[in-house]
């Protein structure tokens, strides 16, 4: 248990907030730059140093809209965007040349693996799907049937996935951890909707450390949650009284302890402002 601890071992100290502004829909780093994805028609990828925080410079990717995620991967130096109106993933590098690769399917969350391939969630029809940082189908994988809604897959060292599932009109809300053939579920944490420890209430997006912690992003319960590598209840990393708004995506800088918490404002279905909260862990 010491060794699962010493890297997430107390709740998490605001260190800076990132300026509030459009909706934000993805936060990742590369390097000592931070990436910021935002609602906008342009310059949608705002660029912040990663030590000192300060603006550095903005990114655009032509006709972008319906963006829905962001990751990135440090060997390739480069962000994925899922787009879930063209059903696409757009490949943005650092230093601004974008390409594209169809999905087929809506994506509603990316992540990248230890191949340094592209895993895309597709919600509406319960698959993950890997692909290269070129975008090549390598496979396909159909979650177990009550799985039901996945919005976002980390896949793990072991090869095993964890999977965070649940819409607000679902009756389960679950961080699962699923095994690597993609039949079964090894370990769950979760159930009926609820806001006590062991429930969620749309565990939107995940984050995982080096030691296999798990950090969830609860959306209707405003916070963020901490789970052992056998899902297992911990603590909350961040509580309720330390967000503004509801929590809709994470990014885990392992080298420097840092989570970013990214935060959007809904007034009347509509999300109408957001931004990125650093903690420090």
């Amino acid at each position: 248990m010491l060794r699962w601890t010493c890297c997430l071992c107390t709740v998490g100290q605001v260190v800076h907030t990132l300026p509030e502004d459009k909706p934000v829909h993805g936060v990742a780093s590369i390097g000592d730059k931070v990436y910021v994805l935002r609602s906008k028609g342009r310059d949608q990828v705002e660029v912040y140093d990663a030590n000192t925080y300060r603006f550095r410079r903005s990114l655009t990717v032509q006709d972008l809209c319906g963006f829905i995620d962001m990751t990135s991967c440090e060997l390739h130096r480069c962000m994925y965007i899922a787009n879930h109106i063209a059903d696409c993933v757009h490949r943005l590098n650092v230093d601004g040349v974008a390409t594209r690769w169809d999905v087929n399917d809506k994506p509603s969350g990316l992540s990248v693996n230890a191949a340094h391939n592209v895993l895309v969630t597709c919600r509406e029809v319960r698959e993950i799907k890997e692909f290269s940082s070129l975008g090549k189908l390598l496979r396909e994988l159909t979650l177990p049937g009550d799985v039901i809604n996945p919005w976002h897959a980390i896949q793990l060292a072991s090869g095993q996935l964890i999977v965070c599932h649940g819409r607000l009109s679902d009756a389960v809300h679950r961080v699962c951890k699923i095994s690597v053939d993609g039949r079964d579920i090894v370990h769950s944490h979760g159930g009926q909707r609820g806001s006590d420890t062991a429930q969620y209430s749309v565990p939107r997006h995940l984050a995982v450390d080096d030691n296999e912690l798990v950090l969830v992003a609860d959306v209707e319960n405003r916070r963020v949650t901490l789970l052992s590598p056998t899902l297992d209840y911990m603590r909350q990393v961040v509580p309720r009284d330390k967000l503004k708004w509801c929590p809709r995506r994470l990014h885990l800088d392992t080298q420097r302890r840092r989570l970013y918490v990214v935060e959007n404002e809904l007034k009347q279905d509509k999300y109408t402002a957001g931004r990125v909260v650093v903690f420090s862990v």
